[in-house]
């Protein structure tokens, strides 16, 4: 074989790979939709890349509460994986329907005592309180208002609520292990969406 037929069969080759490659490369920038709510495929938290992990929808009873996409450094199936994981992880919620924002943040405290051991909650209860009072403060959250919970590696967890930070991180490294519980956990809010978070929806 001639020099130029090697180079015009490597460039084939070349091409025909790429063909093949471009189509899976834009499915996986494809934004990712649950409950009508359009979740991209990466977030810049802290300065890092996140890639997002799964998105779902919480139900209660036939009604459709809120989605949430999980984002990750890296991809995680179980629970433990997630919670293993040290980088930037980002919880993001987006309303479906109204809700009184004081029942949401009882619903998260009580999701958390339900997940976690008796001395561990205990400890937690001052962060428990503040994040109550966080939502309790906003009164409503309305369909469309999003809320988002960020963990930044030697900062803590900060919680941000219709694109307005609320306050200091909360400084405790289980907090956030313990919010992620409410949803991840071996009781968790919804068993669907626990599998749609870990990518299994």
């Amino acid at each position: 074989m001639s020099f130029i037929s090697r180079r015009l069969v490597l460039h084939w080759c070349s091409t025909l790979a790429l063909s093949f490659a471009a189509p899976v490369l834009a499915q996986a920038a494809e934004p990712v939709q649950a409950g009508g709510v359009s979740f991209a495929p990466t977030a810049l938290v802290d300065g890092r890349t996140l890639m997002l992990n799964g998105a779902g929808v919480r139900y209660k009873a036939v009604f459709k509460v809120y989605a949430a996409g999980l984002y990750l450094e890296k991809k995680a199936a179980t629970a433990a994986e997630v919670l293993g994981h040290k980088g930037a992880k980002r919880l993001a919620v987006t309303m479906l329907r109204d809700i009184d924002s004081s029942e949401l943040g009882k619903l998260f405290s009580r999701g958390m005592e339900d997940n976690l051991d008796r001395s561990t909650f205990s400890r937690l209860v001052p962060g428990v309180l503040r994040m109550s009072q966080i939502f309790s403060e906003h009164k409503m959250l309305k369909a469309g208002d999003t809320f988002v919970i960020d963990w930044l590696p030697g900062t803590g967890t900060l919680i941000t609520v219709k694109d307005k930070p609320q306050g200091a991180p909360f400084r405790e490294p289980e907090f956030f292990d313990a919010l992620l519980s409410i949803w991840l956990g071996n009781q968790p809010a919804d068993w669907q969406l626990k599998d749609a978070l870990l990518g299994k929806g």
